[in-house]
């Protein structure tokens, strides 16, 4: 399978923008290029944090492996300090704080239901792709391989 090639964020013409996390704190170079899609196109930005939910008992949900109190609270905290920023530089934002096993799929499923042309997420650096399944870090290159449109992944150093 080859890689598409992602477009120039630069030239890119978009609707609205989704800013995403798997988890971590969304990097300032992320927020930086989201801004910068946004404001070349006069776009909203929706911004997405995960909150994981570690799996199933027999195939039900169990409340011992959904996300904490704590967890939760830590997605919301991300979430408004982007939004704060967001809004601070002119833009339209919301946000949504969503718990799912299947981080990747939900980021896309999402993109696609609020009519996204382009994500932004921060990253790891890429791992081998058979490690990498294993690792929940990994998630964005997976929102890249499932994503119709481009996805705009910022390496944490």
């Amino acid at each position: 399978m080859t890689k598409r090639p992602s477009p120039d964020p630069d030239t890119l013409d978009v609707r609205a923008v989704m800013l995403a996390s798997e988890s971590r704190e969304i990097p300032a170079g992320a927020l930086d290029l989201a801004v910068r899609l946004a404001k070349r196109s006069v776009a909203a930005v929706h911004v997405i944090t995960i909150a994981r939910v570690h799996g199933t008992a027999l195939g039900l949900p169990n409340p011992g492996l959904l996300p904490t109190k704590a967890e939760w609270e830590e997605q919301r905290s991300i979430l408004s300090k982007a939004v704060a920023r967001l809004k601070r530089e002119g833009i339209e934002a919301d946000g949504l704080v969503l718990g799912t096993r299947a981080g990747a799929k939900r980021i896309v499923k999402e993109a696609a239901r609020l009519n996204c042309d382009a994500i932004v997420m921060g990253a790891d650096p890429p791992r081998n792709r058979v490690l990498a399944d294993f690792m929940w870090s990994q998630e964005p290159y997976r929102v890249r391989r499932r994503a119709r449109v481009p996805v705009f992944l910022v390496v944490d150093p």
